[in-house]
């Protein structure tokens, strides 16, 4: 902080008359705002301006100690002392139980054999030791067989036969009409113990049925404890459960345990719909609260390619709810790093008191027996650095955020009609640097987007994977560097070179301003998130109000600067939090988003959007500093050299590090391909290793440990034969156009597919109806691709509607569980009216993919050579299949 050689300031801003003096006391005007000689002038006051070190020392200082307070939080997992209601070292002892027979995917012995049968003994014995006290508890193994389409990737129909649920149900001895329930998942995908998604949330859930089940005080409702083994199978079991069992119907609410990465904090990220009681009950009863509104609006807007049973329930139920999940290290989720081990006990911990505390409250709520009274509204809900939650109702939120949108527009209004600013000049002055501003975010963001396809080009894609913070270096120092110096350019050049602290004030009102729009913008459009700018708006406004005095006599002196930074901690906190989401969440997505998502241009994107948002309330100091050449050139260098050091390689993007793994994850089926003509014969038959990888980087730091795969093999999308003519396990074909394959032996699985046409039929008004059956694996994948001019018409899958994909064929996905009858169905198709010539022969390709994920038939000999060829930061996740495609 220094004097400016004797800054005169005449009027506040808006009459705009300012003097800059140097040291032989010659006056120099600033444009037509200098000042002109008035010789009833206010008498001078010594203003000043930041030097560059300390404003530079200050807003570093500032983000560091914000930043170092969220990481601070989240270690922090259980506050205060455990009041032993739940016991996290027996949860634990569930976790590794759970997890030691290894992976559980839907039909194993492992999931429908071994871990049912240990849950099951679990609860027996919970239900001998409380036998003689106030509860009763009954367990109910469901094994439900049904069909429903959902939208979730692109649309497909699921088809479910004999999955397995445990339904435990606790009460009064009296019984109960009225029930919660909590659901946790057993099951995993393959390959992957699953130990946070989601055995730790049924130990958890084990444990929290012991602890009710023994209290002294009898529940005021009941609760059904769902172990629901097909999840994985996209969210099977809880369908069946909802859509089926007799208990359902007395389903008032629920809790759904989940998980999207390993350990850490469970987050509330989706509530409701409506029924802000819940959220109520939480904020009430929680006793470690993490939980965000904006969470949730970002999950249900569908960025995030992830679905829950929440969806179910909500869906297929019509009941309310609350979804939470752990979120922390997602690079690990789904792969087999997944493990017992990497979760603490105090996350259990945290985990079972609030699971625990939450049910009991709900339980013993009047509200649960009529909530339908309570339905309407919804809630705006977030927490302060896991310390305290704070909620309210949106209707509260709407008259709050317009509270504080017309408290700002009234402090503009009012600096706008102060005298001497005739002509509307501080209006027209505050829309030109809205202008600077705004194009300032523009240019600033299309330049770092260049530099993300320089690195795209150079073939260092995704380097930031196994090192965020090069990331942070790289893209945040060009971000930073380019709208400082945008903005030191409109300083010198548009304003005619005049450092005066009017100008900083005119740029924090630009800021106020432009988060004020964005405010007033998501309240109507109806969002609970419009929270977060009502907090930007209101507490630089009241900070800035109480240290209007302070400003007016001494300027951008060191006790303003740092009370307007205090000011300024608790909206940002709160914000650095909710950037450090946005960064867990989306930067290991990015490590399984598909070969089509350039990753350098989404996170460079998120790096620019933070400093967007984070340095609007700092253009103040832009304005407010003598110079910035320093800056730049510091900000310049960070970048230069962090530029070279990536295009050099220096930064892998993976690592096998067991402490740390940031693995890369690629899909491998050996499988056998069989393509059938309109004749039923064959007319080609193939076998290989089919690759896909699930990031951009493809396989190009595969290719230098298995020279064989590469590009001389990718694949080329077949569009004569359904999903291209591969076994595709999940509709995905979209998010992965490049694979992968490589020539191997036949596979020969000991139970292969057995499908055949049962019957063809015209009927009466006009379709063709054909009926199937097929048997196989616990899990096919049945395509169907009607030819050009064809159409089906109706199935007998869901509701009857055929759910067509993105591409406008149909995927059917089948599981079963430890045993099923064959599979039969059937569907109408509209015959083509006039056939394509050009096209494949008939009406309709019809194709049926199995995938073996456990048990001999998993691997073959071929496969595993190539395996262990792998380097140890890949995660091949690997298993057998076939393709059978027939012509009708």
């Amino acid at each position: 902080m220094e004097s400016d050689t004797t800054i005169r300031r005449i009027k506040p801003f808006g009459t705009q008359h300012y003097v800059v003096q140097d040291n032989n006391g010659a006056q120099d005007r600033c444009g037509n705002n200098g000042y002109n000689g008035d010789p009833k002038r206010k008498p001078e006051v010594s203003l000043y301006l930041l030097r560059e070190g300390l404003a530079a020392s200050l807003v570093c200082v500032f983000i560091f100690v914000l930043w170092g307070l969220v990481h601070l939080s989240l270690q922090q997992l259980v506050i205060g002392k455990p009041t032993g209601e739940f016991n996290a070292v027996r949860a634990r002892q569930h976790l590794e139980r759970i997890t030691s027979v290894g992976p559980r995917p839907v039909g194993s012995p492992e999931n429908e054999v071994l871990t049912v049968g240990y849950l099951l003994e679990q609860i027996e014995s919970i239900r001998v030791e409380t036998a003689t006290g106030p509860h009763q508890l009954t367990v109910d193994v469901q094994r439900p067989t049904g069909s429903f389409s959902i939208d979730f990737l692109g649309g497909f129909t699921s088809f479910y036969d004999h999955v397995t649920n445990i339904a435990v149900r606790l009460e009064p001895k009296g019984g109960a009409q009225n029930l919660m329930l909590a659901n946790c998942h057993f099951d995993t995908v393959a390959n992957s113990p699953g130990a946070s998604d989601d055995a730790v949330s049924c130990a958890v859930m084990l444990e929290v049925l012991h602890s009710l089940a023994n209290q002294s005080t009898p529940l005021l409702h009941g609760v059904i404890f769902l172990f629901n083994g097909a999840e994985e199978n996209i969210l099977q079991a809880s369908h069946g459960f909802i859509t089926q069992h007799p208990w359902a119907k007395q389903v008032r609410a629920f809790i759904n345990l989940e998980a999207a990465g390993v350990g850490g904090k469970e987050v509330v990220f989706q509530t409701g719909p409506e029924n802000p009681w819940l959220v109520q009950a939480y904020v009430h009863a929680a006793k470690h609260p993490f939980a965000s509104v904006v969470g949730q609006e970002v999950f249900q807007s569908g960025i995030i390619p992830s679905d829950t049973d929440f969806r179910i329930y909500r869906d297929f139920g019509n009941i309310p709810g609350i979804d939470l999940a752990f979120i922390e290290n997602g690079f690990i989720y789904h792969t087999k790093y997944d493990t017992a081990n990497r979760i603490l006990t105090d996350s259990i911990q945290r985990a079972g008191d609030n699971i625990l505390a939450v049910l009991k409250h709900l339980v013993m709520s009047e509200k649960l027996a009529d909530s339908s009274e309570y339905r309407h509204g919804n809630m705006v809900f977030f927490d302060l650095l896991g310390v305290v939650v704070v909620a309210y109702p949106a209707r509260v939120g709407t008259i709050l955020n317009y509270m504080v949108a017309t408290a700002t527009f009234l402090y503009l209004a009012k600096k706008a009609s102060r005298p001497g600013n005739g002509g509307g000049r501080y209006v027209r002055d505050l829309a030109c640097a809205t202008g600077v501003a705004v194009l300032s975010w523009f240019v600033t963001l299309l330049s770092v987007l260049i530099v993300a396809l320089l690195i795209t080009l150079l073939g260092r894609s995704m380097f930031w994977y196994n090192h965020f913070y090069a990331s942070v270096c790289l893209y945040g120092s060009a971000a930073t560097g380019k709208m400082i110096l945008i903005h030191t350019l409109a300083k010198n050049l548009y304003y005619g070179g005049v450092r005066l602290v009017e100008l900083g004030d005119l740029y924090f009102d630009v800021s106020l301003l432009l988060w004020c729009c964005s405010l007033v913008w998501l309240t109507q459009q109806g969002l609970c998130s419009a929270y977060v700018p009502m907090l930007m708006v209101a507490f630089p406004l009241a900070t800035r109000l109480l240290l209007a005095k302070e400003f007016k006599h001494r300027g951008a002196s060191g006790t303003y600067s740092v009370l307007y930074l205090l000011g300024l901690a608790l909206p940002y906190v709160h914000f650095m939090f909710l950037i450090w989401v946005v960064f867990e969440i989306f930067t290991p997505i990015m490590g399984r988003s598909g070969t089509e998502i350039p990753p350098e241009v989404v996170l460079a994107s998120l790096v620019t959007l933070a400093t967007i948002f984070l340095s609007s309330f700092f253009l103040h100091f832009i304005y407010l500093v003598r110079s910035t050449k320093w800056i730049l050139a510091g900000l310049g260098s960070v970048f230069i050299v962090m530029f070279l050091l990536v295009s050099c390689g220096l930064f892998f993007p993976y690592s096998g590090n067991p402490d740390s793994p940031r693995p890369k994850r690629v899909f491998l089926q050996h499988t056998t391909r069989t393509m059938h003509n309109l004749q039923g014969k064959v007319e080609s038959r193939d076998s290989g290793l089919w690759i896909n990888s699930f990031d951009y980087t493809g396989i190009q730091y595969v290719t230098p440990h298995i020279p064989e795969l590469n590009d001389s093999i990718r694949t080329h999308c077949r569009d004569d034969r359904p999903f291209c003519g591969y076994p595709w396990f999940l509709p995905v074909k979209f998010l992965s156009k490049k694979n992968w394959y490589l020539p191997a032996s036949e596979v020969h699985p000991s139970s292969p597919v057995e499908f055949s046409l049962l019957s063809k039929e015209e009927t009466t008004w006009g379709t063709i109806k054909m009926t199937f059956s097929a048997k196989g694996p616990s899990h096919m994948s049945l395509y169907l691709m009607p030819h050009r001019g064809a159409s089906l018409s109706t199935w007998s899958f869901g509701d009857g509607t055929p759910q067509f994909d993105l591409s406008g064929e149909y995927f059917v996905f089948y599981s079963h569980g430890l045993t099923a009858p064959t599979w039969t169905f059937w569907f109408e198709i509209q015959p083509p009216r006039d056939p394509d010539p050009s096209g494949p022969e008939g009406m309709i390709s019809v194709a049926i993919s199995s995938h073996y994920f456990f048990g001999a038939d998993q691997r073959t000999a071929q496969m595993e050579e190539i395996l262990h060829r792998f380097p140890k930061w890949a995660f091949p996740s690997s298993w057998v299949s076939t393709y059978d495609m027939y012509r009708y």
